[in-house]
């Protein structure tokens, strides 16, 4: 029988040490991009009322979402996202703010994922969202911070996919199906199920529109992506889509990340508030997508508030699992004194500590009996100085082992 006091739930882990510094470090590489580029923090509560989650477009599966009641027996969930939350805040707190805003965020989300080992329950997710305009301008200064953020990460093994939801969208909609029948699709889609998506998309019988959809998955690669997907389906929205993105395209590619960059039409999200332009990001060395955003001009009016906005968020635990694995992080740093006295001079040997610690030195109170315990705990430690507080304040090099 399992003592689940001992251990933590399926999906989440505890962090230890390097393992926290690195946290720290990919937090830092990237909120110092945001603010650098004149976006504001905020931070939503990591519970909400289940119905901010479950209409219109901001509807979570229902088996992805930790839930619980509050006192009134209310129905609460811990926030499976951050992007619903702050359009709530600024259809709420912010609504008399001037346009547009620019906020980023740092916050942990949950997602239930019972059914995918290897999944984290628990993810740290640092983003940005630019509200308020419908702008090109707009999109190109989330995708440059997008690349800015991957590039800080690992300038050299990043790839980045740019795409366009309204693709997926259109072919659904020419495919007349209720609105259960398109999220079974578009789930199969985002989990690159061919077999079933194929099965499920047979039992509506064989034209162009059912053929693209099946090949919409495998439409990614390069600039020649677009000359294969005129030869499935293109009606005059597919096609005013496909020319917006081809230039997002090559206009992306004067950032000089042609090596980088890549289309992918069949690129649908979890959640079914974006709008246009979407867009991933990937990090060799880290299995899944590690960064997703894109364009959603309708969310923030289903609060009440009718603002467009573009955004994106990336997998703080995935860029800080990959620095630390790279030796890209700081180290846990060994102290460089220990600090040992008898119990009758222990202030005056705290007060001695906390002045060390003043000038920047890393100083650690023996809470030891004797001065051959505290040696023997330093030795072990990697603590080169020891210094014995008494009538005199005596220094002593360990790095020699004796004393």
């Amino acid at each position: 029988m399992k003592r689940y006091e001992l251990i933590t739930p399926e999906g989440t882990r505890d962090l230890l040490f390097d393992e926290c510094l690195a946290k720290r470090e990919a937090e830092k590489r990237i909120s110092d991009i945001f603010i650098s580029h004149g976006y504001s923090e905020v931070v939503t509560t990591g519970i909400e009322f289940y119905d901010v989650f479950s209409k219109g477009s901001r509807t979570v599966k229902q088996e992805a979402l930790y839930k619980l009641t509050d006192s009134k027996g209310r129905l609460i969930v811990l926030r499976p996202d951050s992007t619903i939350p702050i359009a709530r805040l600024v259809a709420t707190r912010l609504k008399e703010a001037s346009l547009p805003l620019r906020l980023y965020y740092n916050q942990p989300y949950f997602e239930n994922n019972a059914l995918l080992k290897g999944h984290s329950d628990e993810v740290t997710q640092a983003g940005i969202e630019l509200i308020g305009t419908k702008s090109r301008k707009a999109d190109f200064e989330v995708l440059s911070l997008a690349v800015e953020a991957l590039s800080a990460i690992d300038p050299d093994n990043f790839r980045i996919e740019i795409g366009n939801v309204g693709i997926f969208k259109e072919l659904v909609a020419q495919l007349k199906v209720d609105h259960e029948t398109a999220e079974q699709i578009r789930y199969l889609i985002v989990n690159k199920n061919y077999p079933a998506l194929n099965d499920l998309l047979d039992t509506f019988g064989d034209n162009d529109v059912i053929r693209a959809l099946k090949e919409l998955p495998r439409l990614f690669g390069k600039k020649e992506v677009f000359e294969r997907v005129e030869k499935l389906f293109v009606n005059e929205t597919i096609r005013d889509i496909l020319a917006d993105l081809k230039y997002v395209y090559e206009s992306l590619l004067t950032l000089g990340i042609k090596e980088n960059l890549s289309v992918d039409l069949g690129s649908v999200n979890k959640i079914d508030y974006y709008t246009g332009l979407t867009f991933k990001g990937y990090i060799a060395g880290i299995g899944e997508d590690v960064l997703a955003g894109g364009r959603y001009n309708h969310l923030i009016s289903e609060f009440g508030y009718d603002q467009p906005a573009t955004g994106f968020g990336i997998n703080v635990n995935a860029c800080a699992s990959l620095l630390l694995k790279n030796n890209a992080a700081p180290k846990t740093k060994v102290s460089d004194v220990i600090v040992f006295s008898e119990l009758k001079d222990v202030m005056k040997a705290i007060g001695y500590s906390n002045s060390l610690a003043k000038d920047g030195v890393v100083v650690e109170n023996s809470v030891f009996e004797t001065l051959e315990e505290t040696k023997e705990y330093a030795l072990k430690k990697g603590i080169s100085k020891l210094v014995f507080v008494a009538d005199e304040i005596k220094d002593f090099d360990l790095k020699g082992g004796a004393i």
